[in-house]
């Protein structure tokens, strides 16, 4: 029988997303659970029989069968036990945000480096069944020279959420607000499909919570291709609208809702083709579908990192790529305090 890497996961809140596609993975022996909260480790014990479990994050990392943990702990703990992880001789999968700072999110690099150990980042929505046309569409050039993208992630949060935990909607933990913790996959997609940014002009303000941080967002961002962007997030758009993502050339227009397409037209494309686009990638489920292997949300990110450690390649998102989007929302909220544009080299 072929090598099955060991797995575990710290932080039982998202984390159990992350145990639960460990557990179900064909290549990958769940092997232990760690929290501070007993009840969600005997949770974990009752629906996973054999799972170890720990309270100590250092004594779990004594265990010689883990080769990766996933690090699902409050934003600002990434980096810290990330990195400890490493120096343990584990490979990682840190949720997203990587961290809250630039400084934090380079010491897991930093890190990956000097082990040599696998070390990916979650940004799942790359993963969305719309993602490769529509990525493919932009830099094949179908779409033309882009002119502008908008991007909005209204959400809708009770007060009640916040509270629950005591750290979100702080910035010593959370980063921020609607933009470092809910919009941040949307920060991803966009600059990974818009190219390097030049500059951003933003807005920001708490107005339906009682928080820290921010639950509106709104940029304007420009791009060294020349072409120029509105990103909006919020956590008080009442009862949760969308996941907007918007593009358009001088050859075409694309429009979708985080996985759903909804609309695809193009110069001189055949009459059929956005007929048979949204067949397959309007939420029907088609896409899934026609290809079995498609693998979505964090199933797609735990078994990266369990493919990347077996076959020794890296994991699809590294520090660095998933550092850009910790760059963007940061220069984000110094526009917004400072009133200045945040231009980038």
């Amino acid at each position: 029988m072929c090598k099955k890497a060991g797995y575990a996961v710290v932080g039982l809140g998202v984390g159990m997303a992350h145990v639960k596609a460990a557990a179900q993975s064909k290549r990958a022996n769940l092997i232990a659970v760690c929290d501070l909260i007993q009840e969600k480790l005997d949770k974990v014990a009752t629906e996973y029989p054999g799972t170890l479990t720990y309270q100590s994050f250092d004594e779990m990392l004594k265990n010689p069968d883990i080769d990766i943990v996933s690090i699902c702990l409050p934003s600002a703990m990434h980096a810290e036990f990330a990195v400890k992880a490493m120096e343990a001789g584990k490979n990682v999968l840190v949720e997203k945000p990587i961290d809250i700072t630039v400084e934090a999110a380079m010491k897991i690099e930093e890190a990956r480096v000097r082990t040599g150990l696998k070390a990916g980042v979650v940004h799942q929505n790359r993963n969305n069944a719309d993602m490769p046309p529509i990525l493919d569409a932009v830099r094949s050039g179908k779409i033309g020279d882009l002119v502008y993208g908008d991007f909005e992630v209204k959400w809708y949060r009770t007060q009640e959420y916040y509270d629950n935990g005591g750290w979100r909607g702080t910035w010593e933990m959370d980063g921020g607000g609607s933009l470092m913790n809910q919009a941040v996959h949307t920060v991803d997609l966009m600059q990974w499909i818009m190219g390097d940014i030049e500059s951003i002009t933003s807005h920001m303000g708490i107005y339906g919570h009682d928080i820290q941080t921010e639950d509106l967002t709104v940029s304007l961002v420009k791009f060294k291709s020349g072409a120029a962007a509105t990103f909006v997030s919020t956590t008080c758009a009442y009862p949760g609208i969308n996941t907007g993502i918007k593009i358009y050339g001088t050859k075409g227009s694309i429009e979708a809702d985080s996985d759903t397409l909804q609309l695809w037209k193009f110069i001189g494309a055949d009459e059929n083709e956005e007929k048979e686009m949204l067949e397959k990638f309007g939420g029907n489920g088609a896409a899934a579908a026609l290809d079995p292997t498609l693998c979505t949300g964090h199933t797609s990110m735990v078994e990266d990192i369990i493919a990347a450690v077996l076959d020794d390649r890296d994991p699809q998102i590294l520090p660095t790529e998933a550092i850009k989007s910790v760059r963007i929302v940061t220069s984000v909220y110094e526009s917004a305090k400072t009133g200045k544009t945040i231009y980038f080299d």
